[in-house]
């Protein structure tokens, strides 16, 4: 066996983490959704343009989820919507700071779950990402309720 494939008989990730981070590509898409439907929502251009920069966040995360899998399994995940976002502002912003504050443990779980380096480190970051927007979803919902 050469120094490749060794490594990559070592470093193969379980079916169940490879399903864990189908679940976070299509969290990370519905996510994008959501946060699009939110952003035009929003009653200050403030508001707006964080949630942006939010979904810029969630967009990096979801291309470089998508580069692991494929690296991962030689194959393009086909990724769908899986939690439909509310349509009212309040509404929005409450179940974007749970979901994001949810994503951060199962992200660290994933991290924490993986031998390759590359990928403990791009979940890591994701996760303390997720944090930072649960923080602003927060204070936004906070802030207008």
């Amino acid at each position: 066996m050469n120094h490749y494939n060794y490594y990559h008989a070592m470093h193969r990730p379980s079916d169940k983490q490879i399903k864990k981070i189908e679940a976070a590509i299509n969290g990370e898409y519905s996510a994008i959704q959501c946060y699009a439907n939110l952003a035009r929502s929003a009653p200050t251009a403030q508001e707006r343009k964080r949630i942006h920069e939010i979904r810029k966040d969630e967009m990096n995360h979801f291309n470089a989820f998508v580069q692991i899998y494929v690296k991962l399994t030689g194959s393009q995940p086909q990724y769908k919507i899986t939690e439909e976002c509310p349509e009212n502002y309040i509404d929005g912003l409450e179940f974007s700071l749970k979901n994001e504050q949810n994503t951060v443990d199962f992200y660290l779980d994933i991290a924490d779950e993986a031998s390759d380096q590359f990928i403990k480190e791009v979940f890591r970051r994701a996760a303390i990402d997720e944090q930072n927007h649960a923080v602003w979803f927060l204070y936004f919902f906070t802030k207008n309720r």
